[in-house]
């Protein structure tokens, strides 16, 4: 069952900044992130929030953190919540 899971966190968070684009975020996330099921909502003048599958919810977080204020951070396990233990 683990091996169907290929991005194992499951990272969500708000960003807020001065000027922000979902278009641009989105496509930073695809050039330079590895992961699927990306959503980035928002911008002109509020919060984008993201959702991303990933291995490396670090550097989603260290690459939000340089737009603006994150805040409202979730990263979950989904490999251990795919064994009914808590994420």
């Amino acid at each position: 069952m683990d091996q169907d899971i290929e991005f194992r966190y499951d990272t969500q968070l708000l960003i807020d900044g001065e000027d922000l684009d979902e278009d641009e975020v989105a496509d930073y996330f695809t050039s330079h992130f590895d992961g699927d099921c990306l959503l980035a909502v928002g911008g002109d003048g509020d919060p984008i929030k993201i959702h991303f599958h990933t291995n490396e919810p670090w550097k989603v977080l260290e690459y939000c953190r340089s737009l603006g204020e994150i805040y409202d951070i979730v990263v979950e396990d989904m490999i251990r919540q795919a064994r009914g233990e808590k994420g």
